[in-house]
């Protein structure tokens, strides 16, 4: 046991709990918040299931059937069951690029090819779950969507928006006004002024009905409604969604299957034009790759010859097909490299002489010669129009030239290289080019050539270029090959190119290059079919170029091709006797041995017929051994029989015309089968030739072989070499596929015996060779597998499913076909990485089980499985599972037999009854009953594919034609046993998997998603085709296959579970391909079963979790499974919303009373199932199951004791924050009804988040600089509070406008155990507090209330803290805060250090508890560094939290403001959603009139938000419920909480200087009736008077934007109400508010003339020091002003001055706590303090005589107590430290150490000690003595009338250390020169007495300070 880890004791243990139960004396009398792991509620005397277990789920379809739901419609009805329409099976027309789509002419097709077209045709089988985009997959809260969602949005309005900038609020006007004032010796203007000023203000509008004595209800109640009205319905459109990668529950549509292309190049052939014209050219184009010495695609022919030219050849060209005349063409490149060259080549018409002598006048004429060449010219033309006329058909090769196609691409300027001149035109330029990889057809070898080197081979986004090539290299004889080609090639990249050295021939051809775009129109494929959009057949159409990419392409083939392209190479007659020189092939297809069986399917090149009989290489003039560069391509036909060749006829051509010679004499024979043992036959050729013609039949046989009495050339040697290649979807050119396919069709064309290569396999022995067959797919090569998968797939499936039945036996193949299907699938995911999505599925599997997967002989619109399908005929019978399982079965079913084999082999038993009934009734009608049992020949293909009419007909036809061997004794063996129906697809896979074993078992683990969802889609085709889709869904699969589900989910959990940290990577994908499944059987199976099979996963898990040391992989990837289950589409309805948590009846006795929960506050039915409903309860896991699971792992994640789990606290978060997000934006639960019902799932997430509030992200923090670690252990508490003492000091030292009086130091209640927690991330922490908010929002009132009675103070205390935090979580940031994030860039270190600071507190470990604490430090700090930048840190923190916007730098004007308004409406709505639920807690208060101890908490919140940035609208409802407040409870403010009633009365005074006038009417309202209620409680409203008097002192004080005109207003409102107010009129209560509005209003006078001094510190300084003495006679006020002069010398660091301020207040605090209370350890007044400063006697003037301590509302501030005096002292302490004045820490410290010493704090004593010590070795360690230079002091005089009562004044200015003279000078010349202007300021430079007489009055003089 002491081995075992604490995570694994921990969950067995009820230590927690009792722990719990001992700190909170209030907890017994509430139902405990779910806290502990295994105690759900309080500990009752049933056995409870732990959190960390899962319970047994709800039987769903039963609970169902037993609980009707009494709505008939409406969207409640939507919420019990699942849409009729939830799943569809749509037959979706393939998509086809031709207007006519390709299949062969002919009407009679093998199987094969039969079984192919189908593929390449048929619809996709595609089935829908129709609301499948509702779930959190697809409902994810994008930008877009969220755009969407938040239009139409209001415009919220902020004071911190409209208040201009700094404090320029003085009007103009006003500033000469005050310049002029001069300042009194009092601090009090003149009294008599003030009045009038107020008196010619305007109040604001006064409220209606304000003063009427409405009852409460009716407030409540108008206050309720106006809140609720125009309120934005979804909370999470304003809220973005936290930053996660791609959401695991992600699965994507895959792309529909279709044909390859490569990156499209669009080349147009515009002109060529030679110098001379006297006989047509011919071209062509083709690409080549050079590296890979590949041609890498098809040829082009075009014509670009003027008409005349073509009439030279008009009696031997037939009329040209249009199709012919195409002059641009688009090439598709897979693997663009720098090795691809565009070859040009150019032949003429043959005539005599050697290419050289012909190309002769190409090169010496000039077309400028023209007219002095005349006659040359007109020779040679007429000399070609002879060889035109005579030789017209034979070609001989002229010219040539290559362009290097990525210079196009990527290239500047012109590009003169090699000897070939492109000029480029000016609309060329260089680019950068990032290669985009076609991943989707990449292989994994591939993919590391393509990367490398070939970064600027992009070719989809070039500029388009005009290319004109002038130079050709005339072709060599002798150098024809394709080797010599990729010679010359390579050597043109190279400087000193061998072709530089050749004389060229010049010419013209213009080309433009360009990408293509993305549907040209009039285009041809390479079959020639017009692909869509060829608006008129009679323009001139492009060509798509075949791609022979030059590496391996893995696409599954999706269109009929079948071309034939034969390359004649060489040919070798040098010793054949007899005369052939000029030696050309005829080429030609046949398909019988007469010479009319010439085919007509040789294609054309340029301007010819479509097709031709025959094509006829290019002669080389006088050759006996030529070279051949010819491209012949032949449309081959779709069944080929022994018959079809190719032969080739080799002809002398005499160019010279002599008497009695043909034109062409036939030298030599020879041909090429085109099958050989039925397969196509292709390759490299090196064949005899035949000096006869051959013999008869010779077509069957290969030249090769010896034929008796035939002449060979050269005894019968190899001659002629001939390259014959195939791009074919008919054909696989593998010999292992072929052997499959050819063996499958057999068994479907029952023909035996069958050939295969040089065997024949009779019927005994073809099982073996298909089982053989089968498994040696395994050896074939990987791209036909891939081509032909779709149909490979289809068969092995089909085997699966019908088990052929030969030689009588039924053969079971499901074993050998799942063991194929695996490891197929296994090759592509390990070759075709690139290929897969997040989730590792290939795309190409994808896809397949997307659309082309379906049922054998399943068609659509026939229910009974109708014949076709995938092809099987009557041969295929199967054996039907019985109900009852062979013996032998259930053996191979138990996993101990590992080589379990489920081949059910034996002979079928004999007939049964029926069978022999059918067979004997004479009148069989066959076509019937092998309709309905699934199994005739499919009707021939071709002409009618779709399943209409016409091919049923077909069909039946085909099924009577059958009956001829249907009557054989083998069918009738066939039948004995059973009716041949079909295997369920679904169920033979499930068994398959469940019983394989070994190496099959682990690659089906591998790639487990494809099997999962192959069954998935088996299963909704087999309900769909037995119209079950409708069915109950317990009645739709039987009890065996489901057995097989949870054995197979079951075996597959316990692998993850033991293989999870091995096999990282397979069981991520394991496992989520397990969620995916389950998530699909939810739509289709009974769900309650899907339920047990989750359970089983958790059982798995959690069982293994109790052993493991570090939990949080595992309970990661239980994570990510239940979050992918949870994103079903129907996750709501899964979870019985609608059901009320009565007790079930369930098998565990834990849960079989309502008083399972029996706790101390009520066993009431209703209670309970309130109470059921807010904790993770039995009842509550079991009926809301996945809601259930969720919200557990919430609370076991958050769980401050569960070790190692707080790494998943975002991903947990994450989690809940996306289903919620999901459900808000959800249609079907728009209405608040529906959605209440769905927040009702939620309601425990309200307690499991009370349970984190001490490690939830302080944001408070961020407004209250005292960042002060979250968490203090219990005995910390009360002592800390001390350091709470001055806060206003705080507040001003850091420059916010409001001194946050009673922020409590740490928001929350002690934390429930002393250790420190691990506090969760802003983002983290602002997620969960959303989800609060959203489901308090959306959650039924009377619920809430009803919970909120039952809980404990301390609960609700709890809930309270959590509300205070979300008010600052949500606070608004403001316009200029976003402003600000968008100007910030990366340069700034500050900002990155937040970023990282928060990378590590994001993060796990103890790294963050360092990061924190000493971030906590140095804020701690009274005042201080972290002070300074208040402002800074506060947008920044909020910036990195939250929208992570610095990677977009700029954003416009629009966006900033859309961003705003946003926050504004988030803000506001989070806001309100907070006081809707204030009012739940006040309303709950008043229903049970106890618990009024919580209203505190209330008001504390109230108040918060009052004091955070807000909006008006927010405001009116929080002062409307404020003044409900306390009109409600009156004593709360004025005898209880005395501190929250300063705070109110410093809000509503902050609110009645706003800008905004409805702000202004609500604040000063409700300051109104405070001061009435406080007057109606005793005729007196001191204490109100007192607060508002100080609270206005210290707003004027420290606000740096504080408005005195608007408070004017307000106080002149608050005087209107006192006027109006009929029912005090008689009192003295309209005399008193006057009085104090006209003494507030004295104040704020005071406030004008310390405005005028805002920029000049010292004056301002002496101006609060002058009203502050002002105040001799007020206590509370001279605090006030004492603490404000504290603020502001912090500040500006003059922390020797702040400490004396902060003395002198707690002189004034000692002298008042003596008064009152005689403790010895006490100061006695002043007098103690005569020691740290002379003048602190000031603050004994205030005698006995004046103020009596105990009069009402005098010294009632929380500073004069023990702990505020503390407080003052230990602030002043760390002043006079930092001031460097360590004499005076000491003397802080004698008065502080006694008070320490009465109280026997031992902490504070070894703190203040470690202090002292700190400032002695700081005294003692002096090294030069400049360390205690404490200022720098300077005289410095003012003369002249403008200065007012300044002038003739001289002070004495202190400075910090080592200020230079020029400093001081600069500084204050700077300032006055601003203030009086430059030309009135003059300095005087000497320090003699100054003579005022000779100063120049209209001046400003000032004398130059000089050092004292």
């Amino acid at each position: 046991m002491a081995e075992r880890r604490a995570f694994a004791q921990k969950i067995s243990r009820t230590v927690a709990a009792e722990v719990r139960k001992q700190i909170s004396g209030q907890y017994s009398g509430s139902p405990q918040l779910l806290k502990n792991l295994n105690v759900v509620g309080s500990i009752s005397h049933h056995t409870t299931v732990p959190l960390t277990e899962a319970v047994d789920p709800v039987d769903l379809e039963e609970y169902l059937i037993t609980h009707p739901l009494a709505v008939d419609s409406g969207p409640l009805r939507d919420l019990i069951e699942f849409p009729p329409d939830d799943i569809e099976v749509v037959y979706s027309p393939r998509d086809c690029r031709t207007l006519v789509s390709a299949v062969p002419e002919e009407s009679e097709m093998d199987p094969h090819v039969r079984d192919c077209i189908r593929s390449y045709t048929e619809d996709w089988a595609i089935v829908i779950r129709k609301y499948h985009k509702l779930g959190t997959g697809f409902n994810p809260n994008t930008l877009d969507k969220q755009k969407e969602r938040q239009k139409g949005l209001p415009k919220q309005v902020f004071e911190s928006d409209e208040a201009p900038d700094g404090n320029s609020y003085q009007d103009e006007q006003d500033d000469l006004k005050r310049r002029s004032m001069s300042i009194d010796d009092t601090p009090r203007g003149s009294w008599a002024c003030s009045i009038f000023d107020l008196k010619n203000s305007l109040p604001d509008a006064l409220l209606p009905n304000l003063l009427d004595r409405t009852p409460n209800e009716e407030i409540d109640r108008q206050n309720d409604d106006q809140r609720k009205s125009n309120r934005h319905k979804e909370l999470f459109a304003l809220h973005p969604s936290p930053d996660e990668e791609e959401p695991i529950e992600r699965l994507s549509i895959p792309d529909v299957p279709k044909e390859h292309f490569g990156q499209r190049l669009l080349v147009k052939c515009l002109s060529l034009k030679f110098e001379i014209e006297i006989e047509p050219i011919f071209a062509s184009l083709a690409l080549y790759d050079v590296k890979e010495k590949k041609k890498i695609s098809e040829n082009f022919y075009f014509d670009l010859n003027s008409e005349q030219m073509k009439g030279l050849l008009r009696p031997h060209v037939p009329p040209a097909a249009i199709t012919t005349l195409a002059r641009s063409a688009i090439f598709s490149i897979t693997y663009p490299s720098q090795d691809v060259f565009l070859v040009i080549k150019l032949e003429k018409v043959l005539q005599q002489g050697d290419i050289g002598e012909c190309a002769e006048p190409y090169m010496i004429f000039k077309e400028a010669d023209a007219t002095k060449n005349k006659e040359k010219l007109e020779k040679l033309r007429s000399q070609a129009d002879q060889f035109c006329q005579r030789l017209g058909k034979y070609r001989m090769p002229f010219a040539w030239t290559a362009i290097h196609l990525m210079n196009i691409v990527s290239s500047a300027g012109s590009l003169e290289r090699d000897s070939t001149e492109v000029e480029i035109s000016t609309g060329e330029r260089k680019g950068s080019w990032s290669e985009r990889r076609n991943s989707s057809i990449v292989g994994r070898r591939s993919l590391e050539r393509t990367t490398s080197g070939d970064d600027t081979c992009n070719l989809t986004s070039f500029r388009p270029a005009t290319l004109t090539v002038t130079n050709f290299f005339k072709q060599e004889g002798d150098r024809l090959s394709d080797e010599d080609l990729y010679k010359f090639l390579a050597d043109m990249r190279r400087p000193s190119s061998v072709l530089r050295r050749l004389r060229p021939i010049t010419a013209q051809l213009k080309i433009d290059i360009s990408p293509a775009p993305e549907n040209p129109h009039y285009c041809l494929t390479p079959e020639l079919l017009q692909v869509k959009l060829y608006p008129d057949s009679r323009v001139r159409p492009t060509r798509e170029i075949l791609e022979f990419p030059a590496r391996d392409v893995y696409v599954p083939n999706t269109t009929y091709r079948n071309l034939l392209y034969i390359y004649p190479q060489s040919l070798n007659f040098a010793n054949r006797q007899g005369s052939a020189r000029n030696i050309t092939v005829k080429v030609q297809f046949m398909y019988g041995e007469d010479p009319s069986n010439a085919m007509p399917v040789i294609f054309g090149k340029s301007s010819c017929s479509e097709f031709s009989k025959e094509a006829y290489t290019a002669v080389v003039y006088h050759n006996r051994s030529p070279d051949f560069h010819e491209e012949i391509k032949v449309k081959l036909p779709a069944t080929l029989t022994d018959h079809h060749h190719l032969l080739f006829t080799f002809y002398h051509v005499s160019c010279q015309q002599k008497q009695n010679t043909p034109l062409e004499t036939p030298v030599g024979y020879t041909w090429i089968p085109m099958l050989q043992n039925g397969r196509l036959k292709t390759g490299q050729f090196c064949l005899p030739v035949s000096l006869e013609k051959p013999p008869q039949a010779y077509s069957v046989l290969s030249p090769e072989v010896p034929l008796p009495g035939m002449k060979w050339v050269d005894n019968h040697k190899g001659v002629f070499n001939v390259e014959v290649v195939a791009v074919s979807s008919i054909h696989t050119q593998d010999p292992y596929l072929d052997k499959f396919f050819a063996l499958v069709n057999a068994l479907d064309e029952h023909m035996f015996p069958v050939r295969i290569g040089d065997m024949r396999i009779m019927e005994n022995n073809l099982e073996n060779e298909l089982k053989s067959s089968i498994s040696a797919l395994n050896s074939s090569q990987l791209e036909p597998v891939v081509r032909f998968l779709h149909l490979l797939l289809d068969k092995l499936i089909l085997l699966v499913v019908r088990p052929p039945v030969i030689a009588g036996q039924i053969v079971n193949l499901g074993q050998a076909s799942f063991e194929a299907m695996a490891s197929i699938i296994n090759r592509l995911h390990k070759n075709l990485e690139g290929n897969h999505d997040q989730h590792g599925r290939n795309s190409l599997l994808a896809s397949y089980i997307y659309y082309v997967f379906r049922l054998p002989n399943t068609y659509p619109n026939s229910p009974s499985p109708g014949p076709g399908g995938l092809g099987g005929s009557v041969h295929y019978a199967t054996m039907a599972r019985s109900a009852v399982r062979p013996a032998s079965l259930n053996l191979n079913r138990s996993r101990s037999l590992s080589n379990s084999n489920p081949d059910i082999s034996g002979t079928p038993t004999s007939p049964d009854d029926e069978v022999r009934s059918i067979i004997g009734s004479k009148g069989l009608d066959r076509s019937n009953s092998w309709v309905n049992t699934g199994g005739p020949k499919a009707a021939p293909w071709g002409s009618n594919p779709s399943p209409s009419a016409e091919s049923t007909q077909a069909m039946d036809r085909s099924c009577n034609r059958m009956s001829s061997h249907t009557e054989t004794s083998s069918f009738l063996q066939t039948l004995t046993g059973r009716l041949p129906t079909k295997k369920l697809f679904h169920e033979e896979l499930a068994l398959q998997w469940v019983v394989c074993s070994g190496s099959v078992r682990e690659s089906a683990l591998q790639q487990a998603w494809f099997f999962f969802e192959l069954m998935v889609k088996s299963m909704v085709h087999h309900l769909y085709f037995n119209d079950k889709l409708d069915a109950p869904r317990k009645s739709r699969f039987p009890e065996r296959f489901m057995d097989d589900i949870a054995a197979l989910v079951s075996t597959i959990a316990s692998d993850i579970v033991s293989r999870f940290q091995k096999d990282t990577e397979m069981v991520e994908r394991l496992n989520t391909s397990l969620a995916f499944f389950l998530n699909d059987l939810l739509s289709v199976m009974d769900r309650g079963f899907v339920f047990s099979l989750i359970k089983t996963c958790y059982k798995q898990v959690s069982s293994k979790l109790y052993s493991l040391p570090n939990p949080s992989v595992l309970v990661s990837l239980r994570l990510d499974f239940l979050r992918i289950v949870c994103s079903h589409e129907h996750y709501v309805t899964l979870n019985l919303p609608c059901s009320l948590l009565t007790p079930p009846a369930s098998p565990s006795p834990s849960v079989s009373s309502a008083t399972s929960q029996s706790s101390g506050f009520s066993t009431n039915v209703q209670d309970q199932k309130i109470a059921n409903m807010f904790e993770l309860s039995v009842p509550f896991r079991q009926q809301h199951y996945l809601a259930g699971l969720v919200l557990t792992e919430l609370a076991v994640i958050l769980d401050p004791d569960a070790e190692g789990l707080f790494g998943l606290h975002k991903k947990v978060i994450n989690m809940v924050h996306n289903l919620l997000s999901s459900h808000d934006s959800d249609p079907r639960y728009s209405d608040p009804q529906t959605k209440a019902r769905v927040a009702m799932l939620y309601l425990p997430l309200i307690g499991i988040i009370m349970e984190t509030v001490p490690q939830l992200y302080d944001f408070t923090e961020t407004q209250n600089q005292r960042g002060r670690p979250i968490c203090i252990a219990p005995d910390d508490y009360e002592s800390e509070s001390g350091s709470m003492i001055s806060q206003t000091v705080a507040m001003a030292i850091a420059g916010t406008s409001v001194p946050q009086l009673t922020r409590p130091g740490s928001f929350l209640l002690t934390s429930s155990s002393g250790r420190q927690h691990t506090t969760f991330s802003a983002e983290s922490s602002r997620s969960l507090l959303i989800c609060l908010l959203w489901v308090l929002k959306n959650a039924d009132e009377t619920v809430l209330q009803k919970w909120f009675t039952d809980l404990s103070v301390l609960q609700l205390n709890r809930l309270l803290d959590l509300l205070y935090l979300c008010v600052s979580c949500f606070e608004y940031k403001g316009k200029k805060v976003f402003e600000r994030m968008n100007s910030l860039t990366f340069k700034k270190s500050k900002d990155m250090r937040a970023k990282l600071e928060e990378a590590i507190l994001g993060s796990i470990g103890a790294r963050q508890e360092m990061v924190r604490r000493s971030r906590g430090q140095l804020e701690r700090s009274p005042s201080g560094s972290a002070f300074g930048s208040q402002e800074n840190l506060r947008w920044r923190k909020d910036m990195t939290h939250w929208r992570q916007n610095t990677e977009k730098l700029d954003k416009s004007r629009a966006e900033i403001e859309h961003e705003a308004l946003i926050d504004g409406n988030l803000a506001t709505e989070a806001n309100l959603i907070i006081l809707d639920t204030l009012e739940i807690v006040v309303q709950t208060v008043s229903v049970t009139e106890s618990k009024e101890s919580i209203l505190g908490g209330v008001l504390k919140v109230l108040l918060h938000s009052m004091a955070c940035n807000q909006s008006a609208v927010y405001l009116q409802h929080c002062f409307a419920t404020q003044r409900a407040l306390v009109s409600k409870f009156p004593e709360l403010l004025f005898e209880e909480e005395t501190e929250q009633c300063a705070d109110l009365c410093l809000r509503l005074l902050r609110h009645c200087s706003s800008s905004i006038s409805t702000i202004r009417s609500h604040a000063s309202a409700s300051l109104y009736l405070l001061m009435r209620q406080n007057f109606e409680i005793g005729n007196n409203f001191a204490r109100v008077k007192m607060q508002v008097t100080m609270s206005l002192s210290s707003l004027v004080g420290t606000s740096q934007n504080f408005n005195e005109e608007f408070l004017r207003r307000s106080l002149k409102t608050i005087l209107t109400y006192a006027e109006e107010d009929l029912e005090l009129r008689e009192t003295t209560f309209p005399d008193q508010v006057q009085d104090l509005v006209f003494n507030l209003h004295m104040i704020l006078s005071d406030t004008v003339k310390m405005k005028e001094h805002q920029e000049d510190p010292e004056m301002l300084i002496d101006l609060m020091y002058r009203i502050a003495k002002g105040y001799q006679t007020s206590p509370d006020l001279r605090l006030t002003w004492l603490q404000n002069m504290a603020g502001k010398h912090s500040e500006r660091s003059n922390h020797a001055e702040a400490a004396q301020c902060l003395v002198h207040s707690a002189a004034l605090v000692a002298e008042y706590l003596s008064m009152l209370e005689d403790r010895k350890y006490l100061p006695v007044g002043c007098v103690t303090f005569q020691n740290i400063s002379s003048n602190v006697l000031e603050e004994s003037a205030v005698s006995d005589d004046v103020v009596s301590p105990d009069e009402e509302g005098i010294c009632s501030g929380k500073y004069f107590t023990e702990s505020g005096l503390v407080g003052l002292l230990e602030q002043a302490a760390a002043s006079f430290s930092m001031a460097g004045m360590y004499e005076a820490v000491n003397e802080v410290y004698k008065v502080l150490i006694p008070i320490h010493e009465a109280n026997r704090d031992a902490k504070k004593l070894s703190t203040i000690h470690g202090k002292l010590q700190e400032a002695f070795s700081k005294i003692v360690h002096q090294s030069t003595g400049w360390e205690r230079m404490f200022g720098t002091y300077f005289r410095v005089g003012f003369y002249g009338t403008k200065f007012g009562d300044l002038d003739e004044q001289e002070f004495v200015y202190k400075e910090p250390a080592i200020t230079k003279l020029a400093e001081i000078s600069h500084r204050l010349e700077g300032f006055y020169g601003e203030r009086f202007g430059e030309d009135v300021l003059e300095v005087i430079k000497d320090s003699n007495p100054v003579d005022k007489c000779k100063l120049d009055p209209n001046k400003v003089w000032r004398m130059t300070p000089n050092a004292l």
